[in-house]
């Protein structure tokens, strides 16, 4: 087994995922890129440099999520598992949730929150095994049951959902060592944020970091927001 860190991070080719995976090898750690498309996984392996490789993985495939099992198990540990692959859908922000075409919300349920479980599924028995290490599920302020408004409602289902599942699996994961936490990003100027965003798609990616590299007496259970906890 090696001793240099491993992480795992879905939908690592493009925004924050990307940049996460960027500042986790630079920080040392053998990083497992998820990505749909392998090429272009590749090609940001390369851009990014260190010790970064890229696997094929689409969410909601069962036959990636196995042989992403494979892979891991081969490198022989995992510290860090960033669930961040995540899409919008096709209804605009304004939307009705009355007016969802549900085989999109059930698309967006799909990626958004079974993906994560899938993923999530596949990997985490190996942590178990070595009772330590870091699940990070990338969420939205969107998602957040005290601030709920209008709007984006796919998304914002999603969201919440991915949320519920970090309750349920920080406290499935109590006893284990492991550390199971959500964090929003902020509003970050990705293909999904825009271009009026008002973070940089590096300071987003801090705070997903920070909680995939959490020491053992660190939280567990929380919604965080740039290292900080906020309201569910």
């Amino acid at each position: 087994m090696t001793e240099q860190p491993v992480a795992l991070v879905t939908g690592g080719n493009r925004g924050l995922g990307r940049e996460t995976a960027r500042q986790l090898a630079a920080l040392g750690y053998h990083v497992f890129l998820g990505a749909r498309d392998l090429e272009a996984g590749r090609t940001i392996a390369r851009e990014i440099g260190g010790s970064v490789e890229a696997v094929e993985l689409d969410v909601t495939s069962d036959e990636h999520s196995a042989q992403l099992k494979s892979l891991v198990e081969r490198r022989g540990r995992l510290d860090a598992l960033v669930n961040n692959a995540g899409i919008t859908g096709n209804a605009s922000y304004r939307s009705s949730v009355l007016e969802l075409d549900l085989g999109d919300l059930a698309r967006v349920l799909d990626v958004n929150v079974t993906g994560a479980i899938r993923v999530s599924s596949a990997v985490v028995p190996l942590m178990r095994e070595r009772r330590r290490g870091c699940i990070v599920n990338v969420s939205s302020g969107m998602g957040q049951l005290s601030d709920m408004g209008k709007g984006a409602p796919a998304y914002r289902l999603s969201k919440t959902a991915l949320n519920a599942f970090t309750r349920v699996l920080s406290q499935e994961l109590a006893d284990t060592g492991i550390l199971v936490n959500a964090v929003c990003p902020g509003w970050v100027r990705t293909d999904l944020g825009g271009p009026n965003a008002s973070l940089a798609v590096d300071e987003g990616a801090r705070g997903i970091v920070w909680a995939a590299t959490l020491g053992a007496d660190g939280p567990t259970g929380g919604f965080f927001r740039h290292g900080k906890a906020i309201a569910w």
